[in-house]
């Protein structure tokens, strides 16, 4: 079963979770299977981003959705995970050309040093005029290195954005995806910002480093095969380590009838009937759970009578 646990460093301004995906990570490629499977790459790239996404919701216990994207010019146009407050979550990417099997991030979506990552909140009762947060950063460091990692993408995104240290350890492959996230925790509000570190800052700053130190230790294999006991107690047996209840993260897609509804709304009757007339029915699947919805002339009829509520277009299959 997947498992989400947080835990604390006594005395020290350290947190840390723990993410592993299983079955629900399982779930996300079985309905993959029907359109086909990601290249092994992509796939792993998607469930570290499931991973990592998981761990930054529960991080900032956020009451909507945070949706992780990276995008840019390679042959992988668009990767994207989504986790909600519940912790429910769905993945996927958009494939456009060839994908090396060691293909890293900067090969596929960095070609051309245009990629971007993004992370947008969506609050989940939104106010009228409220618009989502977005932060986006390059795929590049601050030399301008190309980021070859999901973990180091979003290791410079929370440093940039956030101004707080974060050591993350992300792998996946067909059978779990799975996280760890060590953060330094602010201290006194400017005093974690552009360097303004007294001496006390600074000592703390090293209790973080050192924990860091431990969690860069956590091999890929070690990350994947161990259990969350095994994993905190190899890593942290010398420190005292308070921990919580696991939380159950879960494959969860919202994509529905009315929303796709509200899709074919924003696509225009006009090119509705033109692609009834082409193909007799409509037919729109899901790209995250591979759901499909079909449409024949009289859904299409009653998609557009002008008595018919429906939802703003904009937040079709969101």
């Amino acid at each position: 079963m997947s498992e989400l646990h947080k835990f604390l460093f006594e005395g020290l301004p350290v947190r840390g979770m723990l993410v592993r995906l299983t079955d629900s990570w399982q779930e996300v490629l079985r309905r993959r299977e029907a359109s086909g499977a990601f290249p092994e790459p992509v796939r792993d790239l998607l469930g570290e981003m499931s991973a990592a996404a998981t761990l930054m919701q529960a991080n900032i216990k956020f009451n909507g959705s945070l949706v992780l994207q990276v995008f840019g010019d390679g042959p992988v146009k668009l990767a994207v995970a989504e986790s909600r407050s519940d912790l429910s979550f769905r993945a996927t990417a958009t494939v456009v050309g060839d994908v090396a099997p060691d293909a890293q991030v900067a090969a596929m979506m960095n070609v051309n040093g245009v990629g971007r990552c993004a992370i947008t909140l969506d609050p989940k009762d939104r106010l009228p005029g409220q618009q989502p947060y977005q932060g986006v950063v390059p795929l590049h460091g601050d030399q301008r290195e190309p980021l070859q990692k999901m973990s180091e993408v979003l290791e410079h995104y929370m440093l940039q954005s956030e101004q707080l240290d974060t050591r993350l350890i992300l792998a996946a492959n067909g059978e779990v995806a799975a996280g760890l996230l060590i953060q330094r925790l602010p201290v006194e509000g400017e005093g974690n910002l552009g360097g303004r570190r007294n001496e006390d800052d600074i000592g703390l700053s090293e209790s973080f480093n050192r924990i860091a130190h431990l969690a860069a230790t956590l091999t890929r294999e070690e990350l994947l095969t161990l259990d969350a006991d095994t994993v905190l107690r190899r890593l942290f047996w010398e420190e005292d380590v308070r921990r919580f209840e696991p939380l159950t993260p879960s494959f969860s897609c919202t994509c529905s009838r009315d929303r796709v509804k509200s899709m074919l709304q924003g696509l225009g009757e006009a090119e509705a009937l033109e692609i009834l007339e082409e193909r007799g029915n409509i037919e729109i699947g899901c790209e995250f759970c591979g759901a499909k919805y079909h449409f024949d002339r009289v859904d299409v009829g009653g998609v557009f009578t002008p008595d018919t509520l429906l939802p703003p277009a904009s937040d079709a299959l969101q």
